[in-house]
């Protein structure tokens, strides 16, 4: 019995070591490498956009849509080939630029995205990647945290810049620390057999424009965009985006090795008294409480990417996404739905381009707003078709 307790109690310790207050100082630190190109180590999945990596991420997403998915289907429009979808560079770099601040949880905060060309299937990339800035906030959920933001830059093979995203992550204490991240638990939701109904309709009733083409002289401002539905989110979901998204666990050698030369990224499990990642919160209700959450919870870039599809499937084959601005304001936990929403802003040309600018917002089961932005799509006008 006494080395039971011995044993815990060094298990707690060493947990509780783990899990840090903000120090005095810790902004300093937050800020010490603004400007300095980083090493992107452990950010990157793919370095190239092939036919399968952007399928698996597609899939990843529940998105089929052969512009992205069938070579043979893409050589037939305007492209003459196939692309991927805007937010596949998340597996390129995961825009998560958030050094220094060993033991200090990291949230995913948004991504404004800005595209410059169509990423072609076997487009191969660089990335250059800096921190911004850095700065201290108070909120309801955790009473002081950082906000870390970070420019990434995608260059294709031919020296020309694709895209240019600034990627915001918060450095928020997890549940134990002074101060620390502290929503309250939340099982998952049980659904009515109306309520299942109503979500089996919606994901079978998904709007793919495709090669039917959406005219900018035919949008209307105000008009509302057919809402996409996503979940309840399970387990599986989150495999399968993670398969084609990519992410930052490690496994057997490589994670041992990882947590000797970083022991505050990792956290001791409480029923087997071993390291483990605290990443894994995102599948397990109880490490995710830990980490102050409510619940086994997705990440951000999942929930961006879905607006990203639903912009690519409204605006059909002959759109470019060109800006996806988004910010994720709630965990979104395991056996949420989540409502895809967006409606028109406005529309204008702009240096010859035909631009509508559209709000988002994704909604879960209890109305909650857990995910809001804009976006700016380029649409085919009918006086210049051909």
């Amino acid at each position: 019995m006494v080395k039971a307790v011995t044993e815990r109690s060094s298990a707690q310790s060493t947990a509780q070591s783990q899990t840090p207050a903000l120090w005095e100082g810790a902004l300093a630190e937050a800020r010490s490498l603004i400007g300095v190109d980083l090493r992107r180590t452990g950010q990157q999945w793919n370095t190239e956009a092939s036919p399968d990596s952007v399928r698996h991420f597609c899939w990843g997403l529940g998105d089929e849509n052969p512009l992205f998915c069938d070579p043979d289907y893409a050589a037939k429009t305007r492209w003459k080939g196939g692309l991927a979808p805007g937010c596949f560079l998340y597996t390129i770099d995961t825009t998560v630029v958030a050094p220094k601040l060993r033991g200090i949880q990291w949230l995913y905060g948004g991504t404004d995205f800005e595209w410059y060309r169509p990423i072609r299937h076997r487009d191969r990339f660089t990335v250059r990647a800096h921190l911004l800035d850095a700065v201290e906030k108070q909120g309801g959920k955790a009473s002081k945290f950082i906000i870390q933001t970070g420019e990434t830059l995608y260059t294709n093979q031919h020296g020309e810049l694709v895209c240019r995203a600034l990627g915001s992550t918060a450095r928020t204490p997890r549940s134990r620390a002074k101060g620390g991240l502290s929503y309250a638990p939340r099982e998952p939701h049980r659904y009515s057999p109306e309520e299942l109904d109503e979500i089996s309709h919606a994901i079978e009733g998904e709007e793919l424009r495709g090669a039917a083409p959406r005219f900018w002289e035919d949008v209307v401002v105000g008009e509302r965009v057919q809402p996409m539905l996503k979940g309840p989110l399970n387990i599986t979901d989150m495999i399968c985006w993670y398969s084609g998204g990519g992410h930052s666990y490690e496994a057997h050698r490589r994670a041992t090795m990882h947590r000797k030369r970083h022991p505050a990224d990792s956290f001791i499990n409480p029923e087997t008294g071993a390291q483990d990642s605290a990443a894994r919160g995102h599948a397990e209700a109880g490490m995710a409480r830990e980490v102050g959450m409510p619940g086994g919870y997705d990440v951000g870039p999942q929930r961006i990417s879905w607006l990203g599809q639903l912009m690519t499937n409204w605006m059909g084959d002959d759109g470019f996404l060109q800006r996806l601005n988004v910010a994720v304001r709630r965990p979104n936990i395991f056996g949420d739905v989540s409502w895809c929403r967006a409606h028109v802003a406005d529309k204008r040309v702009e240096d010859g381009a035909h631009c509508i600018d559209l709000e988002l917002r994704v909604d879960n089961q209890l109305g909650e707003t857990t995910a809001m932005g804009t976006a700016t799509v380029h649409l085919p006008a009918r006086s210049s078709w051909a």
